[in-house]
């Protein structure tokens, strides 16, 4: 699906639609340029499960990015310019059933 812009040039939106919490090391700075709640930050466990980081009854190995509402998500890419790690995979809109 393409789109232009205010001044009529062509535009293809590329959605996040993926976060590898391997590669993700919780800085929050996508998190800071997404004014839309695409992503949170969440806790993994010892066992590399995700825990909300208010629960103060788990042990937090590490804080990774994760989506929360990717249907919010209006494919401006301001995440992926921000990224130290390269940890999220982005992809235009997936072509319409004719």
């Amino acid at each position: 699906m393409s789109t232009a812009t205010r001044d009529g040039r062509n535009w293809t939106p590329d959605y996040l639609v993926s976060i590898d919490p391997k590669k993700c090391i919780g800085c929050g700075r996508c998190f800071k340029v997404c004014g839309r709640d695409v992503m949170r930050l969440k806790g993994l466990n010892d066992e590399g499960e995700l825990i909300d980081l208010d629960d103060e009854d788990e042990e937090v190995e590490k804080k990774v990015m994760v989506m929360n509402d990717e249907g919010a998500c209006i494919g401006c890419g301001a995440c992926a310019r921000v990224c130290p790690t390269n940890c999220q995979t982005h992809a235009p809109a997936a072509a319409e059933a004719a």
